[in-house]
């Protein structure tokens, strides 16, 4: 009797006790991206999880996977489940749509500027000195020159590469005959094909390999600050092409993780004033006019297209020039 009496208290007490809970319990993002940008999102992180927890009161941990821009798509279609994925090309965002529903169609929609915070520009990488005098994609061309570029078909970075080329014979009157045969002598000039932009940059840098890395204008920034700065120049083109980076929410996998908010907050958090300075930082083009403007001097003016100026949609020019047995396959393959 006395013993159901004390269980009885017990129970009774327990009832009243009021247990604290957190007023938020912690989250984790994965970001999967592009091949360049780790030292960018080194530093993006930590400043959005400190403007998040002071907003929200949670601490959330972002977790990132990097690669070739379209192999990085094709991983999360596999069942990479990232919340957020930031890109250098809107068809590898196009596609989580389009083969797996993983994002809406009109994803671009949903943030500024077609969904793109920043962009970079095209540039030549050569080395100390530019032993071979090259002044432009003319030089790319002739014979004795080695050109290190990322494959086209796994790598946004050398998409743009491949594009770049390419638009600067349209752009100077030339067609598609000659465009596609310029494009096709100057990846006769091309030893290595890395999978990504971070691999063209190895073997530029470390192996030694080649005369000139074809590559975005942030990679530049970090091989010229981390990497040897003095060992190397860079080389404006007179033409190039402008690389958007969109960004979106993987809506299907972070509605799974209840990540929908933190995603969200963590892509917005690119177009703040600080987002936009980390950016610049990083040499990545800041679409803030206050920002591009205090960095006027980091960012030399060009002469640029965009992929629909002269290409028309991502997925007409995928599909022309990328797809298996498209204008790169052909011209590779000979």
């Amino acid at each position: 009797m006395l013993y159901k009496s004390l269980l009885a208290l017990l129970v009774l007490s327990l009832i009243n006790v009021v247990i604290p809970l957190p007023a938020h319990a912690d989250s984790a993002l994965l970001n999967v991206s592009y091949d360049v940008t780790r030292e960018f999102y080194k530093d993006y992180n930590p400043a959005f999880a400190q403007y998040w927890k002071q907003k929200s009161g949670e601490t959330v941990t972002i977790n990132q996977s990097h690669g070739g821009s379209s192999k990085q798509a094709r991983a999360v279609l596999d069942g990479l489940e990232a919340d957020v994925i930031s890109m250098n090309q809107a068809s590898d965002i196009d596609v989580l749509h389009d083969k797996g529903h993983l994002t809406p169609a009109d994803w671009a929609k949903r943030l500024p500027n077609n969904s793109s915070p920043t962009s970079s520009v095209t540039v030549l990488l050569v080395r100390k000195g530019n032993p071979k005098h090259i002044k432009d994609w003319d030089d790319l061309v002739k014979p004795g020159i080695s050109v290190i570029a990322a494959n086209p078909k796994t790598s946004g970075n050398g998409r743009y590469a491949y594009l770049a080329a390419y638009g600067y014979v349209l752009k100077k009157g030339g067609d598609d005959a000659k465009a596609a045969d310029f494009v096709k002598r100057l990846f006769r000039n091309v030893p290595v094909l890395d999978t990504g932009g971070r691999g063209a940059t190895t073997t530029f840098v470390q192996r030694g390999i080649g005369d000139v890395l074809i590559t975005f204008e942030n990679e530049v920034s970090l091989i010229k600050g981390e990497l040897g700065g003095d060992q190397f120049e860079v080389v404006y083109p007179s033409i190039s092409v402008r690389a958007e980076n969109p960004v979106t929410v993987v809506d299907k996998f972070a509605n799974k993780h209840k990540t929908q908010a933190e995603a969200q907050a963590y892509l917005q958090y690119l177009y703040s004033d600080e987002g936009q300075e980390i950016a610049a930082r990083h040499h990545l083009r800041p679409v803030s006019e206050t920002v591009a403007a205090r960095h006027a001097a980091d960012f030399p003016k060009l002469d640029l297209f965009t992929v629909n100026e002269l290409f028309g949609s991502w997925k007409q020019l995928e599909q022309k020039h990328f797809a298996d047995g498209g204008v790169f396959d052909q011209i590779y393959s000979k």
